[in-house]
């Protein structure tokens, strides 16, 4: 079956689907975006992630261009075309088409794309259950990472350089040499001390919705937590590695830039965290 998507209030044929060479997406990168896991055909995080989206739409002065009622019929009806029951729904909004010019256009309507299709759970399970390589890059990213825009050249050379090198993911670190997130994911460690650690939101990283709901489950389990910057040093010395993100939920790291962390394997804590995350979002999906 050939896949759909939704441009604009119309549903079409996804090879079809096409905006206009001067939408600001385009031109500019002025545009925002969303992702959401799909479980047995239902949303996980919906909230969260709708919340960050009118977020990210307010920080860019994009008008929101329809209701969350709307909106939610629209994922769902793309999700239910595309007869997903396991994958992604992604959505892009952006600021819409006008003549080439830097500044904001005035009364255009905002560009909706909506695009959804299946994923094989199996292969992330079982490169969870081996666990995946990192490798780290310098972040080269603007300034205001905790808006979801469509912006995303530098993770891209980020994604590619580990790919290049076999990993799963790269780690970024800022000036001082302290990691700050992965190219598409938020990262965190257990320290040597067993002390589960990730960056603060007032840093230059983006405010993931997985990591939120992380964050419930850790202190639902007691776990101890510090959300504490970390240096690419000591995340290489870590008893654990791992990155979290509607794509790939809990993913442990087992090597970074050829280091060997802890013993090699995905540790007790991550693998909870995963189980843990899985079930609650399986469970609450809408």
């Amino acid at each position: 079956m050939s896949r759909v998507a939704y441009v604009n209030g119309v549903y079409q044929p996804h090879g079809q689907a096409v905006v206009h060479i001067e939408d600001r997406g385009f031109q500019f990168a002025d545009g925002v975006y969303e992702v959401w896991s799909v479980f047995d055909g239902r949303l996980a995080d919906y909230q969260g992630h709708l919340a960050r989206l009118a977020r990210s739409l307010t920080e860019l002065r994009i008008d929101i261009p329809m209701s969350a009622e709307s909106l939610g019929i629209v994922l769902r009806e793309t999700i239910r075309r595309n007869r997903v029951r396991n994958g992604l729904v992604y959505i892009q909004i952006t600021r819409g088409t006008a003549p080439r010019d830097h500044a904001f256009p005035k009364d255009v309507a905002p560009s909706v794309i909506v695009t959804a299709k299946s994923l094989d759970l199996r292969k992330g399970e079982a490169l969870a259950a081996k666990g995946a390589a990192g490798v780290t890059q310098p972040d080269m990213r603007w300034g205001r990472c905790d808006i979801k825009t469509v912006g995303l050249l530098p993770n891209a050379l980020a994604k590619q350089a580990a790919r290049e090198r076999g990993a799963y993911e790269a780690i970024l670190y800022d000036d001082m040499g302290m990691v700050t997130e992965g190219s598409s994911t938020n990262a965190w460690i257990v320290d040597e001390n067993g002390k589960l650690r990730t960056r603060d939101t007032q840093a230059n990283i983006l405010r993931g919705i997985t990591r939120a709901a992380i964050l419930k489950l850790v202190e639902a389990e007691g776990i101890e937590l510090e959300e504490r910057a970390f240096s690419v040093e000591e995340a290489k010395r870590a008893r654990e590695i791992f990155v979290t993100a509607a794509s790939s939920f809990v993913m442990p790291i087992t090597s970074l830039d050829g280091t060997r962390i802890g013993e090699g394997k995905p540790g007790p804590i991550a693998t909870r965290l995963r189980e843990l995350y899985l079930e609650q979002a399986r469970r609450e999906a809408i």
